[in-house]
């Protein structure tokens, strides 16, 4: 098993001080710990608030992935958008949820990605391998996966920081009449647990939540006042463009949980376009870009009269090229 060794160079707790290390959140260095895998001066340890001191040695071993029966998986197209020895950066396909959950019965993008033999991080823990961001599952778009546990904390720590972020594309019901901003503290919706909410914005406000901000950005508007709009994301929330949409009274098209049941029976049409990252060997700044996927095309062909996707690609990549520099 991989092996990590640290010899202490100031008193600290021990979760504080793996955490700093490792560049990893504290919750993580927990299920290290739970699973057995620190070890302080040669003895197990168990609890993270277990203080340490200078020329004390830790031992850190990687949680490894459990044994299991191989998986009949039905067919997948998964488009391979870049890859070396530390990450993956895939467009994933929408109808497919990222990485086990307690609810989550059906196959997920970790499933196939080690039914394909892809080495994974294991610093999310059991069920999460090499998963540093997520997407929801009728999401489509730009996903990075970590292939080691440097790279997961290493991008973990952008994405904190901001240095890793994300352009979305969508598609709305209703137009937007200007570029907007929304900021506000998200959390469970009071009378329907499935949803988000802007707490800020009851007409009893609800102490909690999480801070969310995202800025919106329409790009063109179809012949029936459906609008294809870029969304950039400050933060990463559950369902946050769905839920700060929904607070300016604008839908996703194909979204009836945030919106309205209409004649489009297709998924929601949101799809993550373009990540910035810099990379976590070597520093260098990428770009990468997934192709919008043929459902939305053909929406934007069917509603869209006279549009060329080549020229509105262009206006896009105009538009957030600055981010590339």
């Amino acid at each position: 098993m991989p092996k990590q060794t640290w010899i202490v160079d100031q008193k600290d707790r021990l979760d504080t001080f793996l955490s700093t290390k490792l560049q990893v959140a504290k919750n993580q260095v927990l299920q290290l710990i739970k699973a057995g895998c620190v070890r302080l001066n040669g003895g197990a340890c168990s609890k993270g608030g277990v203080g340490v001191k200078l020329g004390d040695v830790l031992e850190i071993w990687s949680i490894q992935p459990q044994e299991s029966q191989p998986l009949s998986l039905p067919p997948l197209d998964l488009e391979i958008i870049y890859e070396d020895e530390d990450i993956l950066v895939i467009n994933k396909p929408p109808h497919l949820v990222v990485h086990h959950a307690s609810s989550v019965k059906e196959a997920t993008l970790v499933d196939y990605l080690q039914a394909r033999g892809y080495a994974l991080s294991t610093l999310s823990g059991a069920l999460r391998y090499g998963i540093v961001h997520r997407l929801d599952k009728d999401t489509s778009g730009v996903l990075v996966v970590a292939k080691n546990n440097a790279s997961h904390a290493h991008l973990a720590t952008q994405l904190k920081s901001k240095q890793m972020g994300r352009y979305y594309l969508a598609i709305l019901s209703e137009p937007l009449n200007n570029p907007v901003s929304v900021a506000c503290h998200l959390g469970r919706h009071p009378n329907n647990r499935l949803k988000m909410t802007n707490l800020d914005a009851l007409r009893t406000p609800i102490r909690g939540g999480k801070m969310s901000k995202t800025h919106f950005v329409p790009l063109i508007t179809g012949t029936n006042q459906t609008q294809l709009i870029c969304a950039k994301l400050e933060t990463g929330r559950t369902h946050q463009i769905r839920a700060h949409l929904e607070s300016l009274n604008r839908h996703i098209v194909g979204d009836p949980l945030y919106g309205q049941k209409d004649s489009y029976a297709g998924r929601i049409l949101l799809h993550a376009y373009l990540l910035y990252v810099t990379h976590p060997k070597d520093g260098r700044k990428l770009l990468f870009k997934a192709n919008m996927l043929k459902d939305m095309l053909q929406y934007l062909e069917n509603h869209f009269e006279g549009m060329s996707w080549d020229g509105l690609e262009s206006s896009i990549g105009d538009l957030f090229g600055s981010i590339a520099g």
